[in-house]
């Protein structure tokens, strides 16, 4: 059976509104078409890599693409989880958790995106909360990076919510221009003064070794 052999499929993670997880085929193409509908207005760009510049088409085959990529250029030492976020059972975006070397940094960075009708619910800050959980209370991190473009006051807003603080300034070059990114930092004892939302997880004992950490998942009460 394929759990037997990516036993990721199994994981689960439960909010009081969302569920994240690995999507079937059919969810896959379900929340890549949330993509081509849209994920921000048309002026902006919170990416440093344009995808979402891209025609409606191109920019769910681009959803597609990176989800297979993820999975399959996965290792423990250098991993990327793309977990499907679904609320009220239908899916409405993306929630990234990364790292490298893991199992000695204890570092995750996370990414998101949701789909620009189902904005100003406060499900970014729910499903940030619900992958911190799994970081934190479940794999034993030490500490949460993000990061911003300095304009993106939705993305930043949700960073400092949860406690996180500045740690430094990135220049990159987009279309030929210097932007500038606010990178965030969250610590373990940061994280667990935050007033928490109940968050679940199930799946996670057959594969904890795919995130690099040998032992049981780490409990924090």
């Amino acid at each position: 059976m394929l759990l037997g052999i990516w036993p990721l499929r199994a994981l689960r993670i439960r909010s009081p509104r969302l569920e994240l997880r690995l999507p079937s085929e059919e969810e896959l193409a379900a929340v890549a078409d949330v993509a081509a509908r849209g994920v921000h207005a048309p002026n902006a760009r919170p990416f440093l890599t344009p995808w979402t510049d891209l025609p409606p088409a191109e920019r769910a085959r681009h959803v597609v693409q990176q989800h297979w990529n993820r999975l399959g250029t996965w290792t423990p030492d250098d991993w990327a989880l793309e977990l499907v976020v679904f609320f009220e059972g239908r899916p409405v975006g993306i929630q990234e958790m990364r790292a490298t070397d893991f199992g000695i940094r204890r570092e995750i960075t996370s990414g998101s995106w949701i789909g620009i009708d189902h904005q100003g619910k406060g499900i970014g800050t729910e499903m940030r909360v619900a992958v911190l959980h799994l970081a934190f209370a479940q794999l034993g991190a030490v500490t949460a990076r993000s990061v911003s473009f300095i304009d993106n006051h939705a993305s930043m807003a949700v960073s400092r919510k949860l406690g996180y603080q500045p740690d430094g300034i990135k220049r990159d070059v987009l279309h030929g221009q210097v932007v500038e990114s606010q990178w965030f930092r969250l610590s373990r004892q940061g994280w667990s003064r935050q007033e928490q939302v109940p968050v679940t997880v199930s799946g996670l004992t057959a594969c904890t070794d795919f995130f690099g950490v040998a032992t049981e998942p780490a409990q924090v009460h």
